[in-house]
Protein backbone atom coordinates (compact mmCIF):
# COMPACT_ATOMS: atom_id res chain seq x y z
CA UNK A 1 0.00 0.00 0.00
CA UNK A 2 1.37 3.22 -0.90
CA UNK A 3 0.08 6.48 1.27
CA UNK A 4 1.12 10.32 1.49
CA UNK A 5 2.77 12.03 4.80
CA UNK A 6 3.43 15.39 4.77
CA UNK A 7 6.89 16.34 4.82
CA UNK A 8 8.49 19.29 6.74
CA UNK A 9 12.29 20.55 7.57
CA UNK A 10 13.03 17.71 9.87
CA UNK A 11 11.93 15.45 7.34
CA UNK A 12 14.33 16.74 4.27
CA UNK A 13 17.35 16.93 7.54
CA UNK A 14 16.80 13.31 7.89
CA UNK A 15 16.99 12.03 4.07
CA UNK A 16 20.09 14.62 3.91
CA UNK A 17 21.69 12.04 7.14
CA UNK A 18 21.70 15.13 8.81
CA UNK A 19 19.31 14.05 11.53
CA UNK A 20 17.55 11.20 13.10
CA UNK A 21 13.93 10.66 11.48
CA UNK A 22 10.81 12.10 13.79
CA UNK A 23 8.97 8.92 13.16
CA UNK A 24 10.93 5.72 13.81
CA UNK A 25 8.66 3.71 12.10
CA UNK A 26 9.68 5.02 8.96
CA UNK A 27 12.82 3.81 6.90
CA UNK A 28 15.10 4.84 3.46
CA UNK A 29 15.49 2.99 0.37
CA UNK A 30 18.78 1.83 -0.27
CA UNK A 31 20.46 4.54 -2.09
CA UNK A 32 18.26 7.46 -0.30
CA UNK A 33 15.35 8.64 -1.80
CA UNK A 34 16.69 11.45 -4.11
CA UNK A 35 20.28 12.93 -4.72
CA UNK A 36 21.20 15.51 -2.28
CA UNK A 37 20.88 18.53 -5.10
CA UNK A 38 17.26 17.39 -5.72
CA UNK A 39 16.40 17.21 -2.22
CA UNK A 40 17.39 20.48 -1.17
CA UNK A 41 15.53 21.96 -4.45
CA UNK A 42 12.27 19.99 -3.25
CA UNK A 43 13.13 21.34 0.06
CA UNK A 44 12.88 25.09 -0.63
CA UNK A 45 9.20 24.73 -3.07
CA UNK A 46 8.04 22.95 0.07
CA UNK A 47 9.10 25.75 2.31
CA UNK A 48 7.42 28.44 -0.08
CA UNK A 49 4.37 26.43 -0.38
CA UNK A 50 4.36 26.45 3.83
CA UNK A 51 4.99 29.98 3.84
CA UNK A 52 2.39 30.42 1.63
CA UNK A 53 -0.19 29.04 3.30
CA UNK A 54 -0.38 25.58 1.29
CA UNK A 55 0.15 22.34 2.60
CA UNK A 56 1.09 20.59 -0.59
CA UNK A 57 4.45 18.31 0.01
CA UNK A 58 4.16 14.86 0.68
CA UNK A 59 6.76 11.37 1.07
CA UNK A 60 5.62 8.79 -0.86
CA UNK A 61 5.35 5.74 1.68
CA UNK A 62 5.00 2.35 1.00
CA UNK A 63 5.22 -0.56 3.97
CA UNK A 64 7.15 1.72 5.99
CA UNK A 65 9.64 2.69 3.55
CA UNK A 66 9.56 6.23 1.85
CA UNK A 67 9.90 5.45 -1.62
CA UNK A 68 9.81 9.04 -2.93
CA UNK A 69 8.47 12.67 -3.15
CA UNK A 70 5.26 14.40 -4.47
CA UNK A 71 3.63 17.27 -4.61
CA UNK A 72 2.39 20.84 -5.51
CA UNK A 73 4.93 22.77 -7.41
CA UNK A 74 3.33 26.09 -6.05
CA UNK A 75 0.12 27.50 -4.65
CA UNK A 76 -2.92 26.49 -6.72
CA UNK A 77 -3.80 29.79 -8.83
CA UNK A 78 -6.77 30.50 -10.94
CA UNK A 79 -7.93 26.70 -9.92
CA UNK A 80 -4.80 25.55 -11.46
CA UNK A 81 -1.63 23.35 -9.98
CA UNK A 82 0.99 21.58 -11.26
CA UNK A 83 2.43 18.31 -9.71
CA UNK A 84 5.48 17.04 -9.28
CA UNK A 85 6.70 13.50 -8.05
CA UNK A 86 9.74 11.96 -8.06
CA UNK A 87 10.73 8.16 -7.40
CA UNK A 88 13.77 6.67 -5.18
CA UNK A 89 15.94 4.53 -7.93
CA UNK A 90 16.26 1.46 -6.34
CA UNK A 91 12.49 1.29 -5.84
CA UNK A 92 11.53 2.31 -9.27
CA UNK A 93 8.76 0.47 -11.69
CA UNK A 94 6.68 -1.23 -8.84
CA UNK A 95 3.80 1.72 -8.96
CA UNK A 96 4.49 3.81 -6.71
CA UNK A 97 4.33 6.37 -8.55
CA UNK A 98 1.31 5.56 -10.09
CA UNK A 99 -0.16 5.28 -6.98
CA UNK A 100 1.41 8.17 -5.45
CA UNK A 101 -0.08 10.54 -8.51
CA UNK A 102 -3.95 8.87 -7.53
CA UNK A 103 -3.09 9.86 -3.84
CA UNK A 104 -2.22 13.39 -4.88
CA UNK A 105 -5.24 13.69 -7.16
CA UNK A 106 -7.63 12.70 -4.62
CA UNK A 107 -5.39 15.72 -2.19
CA UNK A 108 -6.21 17.99 -5.02
CA UNK A 109 -9.93 17.11 -4.77
CA UNK A 110 -10.24 18.23 -1.33
CA UNK A 111 -8.24 21.57 -1.85
CA UNK A 112 -11.43 24.06 -2.77
CA UNK A 113 -8.51 26.26 -4.96
CA UNK A 114 -8.04 23.35 -7.30
CA UNK A 115 -10.20 22.11 -10.25
CA UNK A 116 -7.47 21.32 -13.16
CA UNK A 117 -3.78 19.52 -11.98
CA UNK A 118 -1.48 20.19 -14.59
CA UNK A 119 2.09 18.30 -15.10
CA UNK A 120 5.25 18.36 -17.53
CA UNK A 121 7.16 15.16 -18.63
CA UNK A 122 10.54 15.43 -20.87
CA UNK A 123 9.67 13.78 -24.07
CA UNK A 124 11.86 10.40 -23.38
CA UNK A 125 10.01 10.36 -19.92
CA UNK A 126 8.36 7.38 -21.29
CA UNK A 127 7.57 6.01 -17.69
CA UNK A 128 6.44 9.07 -16.35
CA UNK A 129 4.54 9.77 -19.35
CA UNK A 130 2.61 6.43 -18.51
CA UNK A 131 1.83 7.20 -14.43
CA UNK A 132 -0.06 10.13 -15.84
CA UNK A 133 -2.36 8.32 -18.49
CA UNK A 134 -3.04 5.87 -16.61
CA UNK A 135 -4.30 8.31 -14.15
CA UNK A 136 -6.83 9.74 -16.32
CA UNK A 137 -4.20 13.05 -17.76
CA UNK A 138 -4.88 13.99 -21.43
CA UNK A 139 -1.47 15.45 -23.09
CA UNK A 140 -2.53 19.67 -23.65
CA UNK A 141 0.49 20.71 -25.39
CA UNK A 142 4.19 20.56 -26.08
CA UNK A 143 6.79 23.18 -24.97
CA UNK A 144 10.46 23.26 -25.47
CA UNK A 145 12.86 24.02 -22.50
CA UNK A 146 16.17 25.44 -23.06
CA UNK A 147 17.78 23.00 -20.71
CA UNK A 148 15.46 20.08 -20.46
CA UNK A 149 14.55 20.40 -24.34
CA UNK A 150 11.28 19.40 -25.78
CA UNK A 151 8.61 18.40 -22.81
CA UNK A 152 4.75 16.80 -22.91
CA UNK A 153 2.03 19.23 -21.00
CA UNK A 154 -0.53 17.13 -19.38
CA UNK A 155 -3.89 17.76 -17.60
CA UNK A 156 -6.78 16.29 -15.47
CA UNK A 157 -9.37 18.41 -13.89
CA UNK A 158 -10.20 16.99 -10.78
CA UNK A 159 -14.03 16.39 -9.40
CA UNK A 160 -15.86 19.52 -7.41
CA UNK A 161 -14.51 19.55 -3.59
Amino acid sequence: MTSLVEVDDADFDWMLGKAAGRDPRLALPVGGVDDPATLAHVRGIARGLREGGCRATWMIVSDGEVVGLCGYKEPPKSGLVEIGYGIAESRRRRGHATRAVAALLREAERDVGVRLVTAETNLTNIASARVLEKNGFEQTGRRIDPEDGESILWGRAVDAN
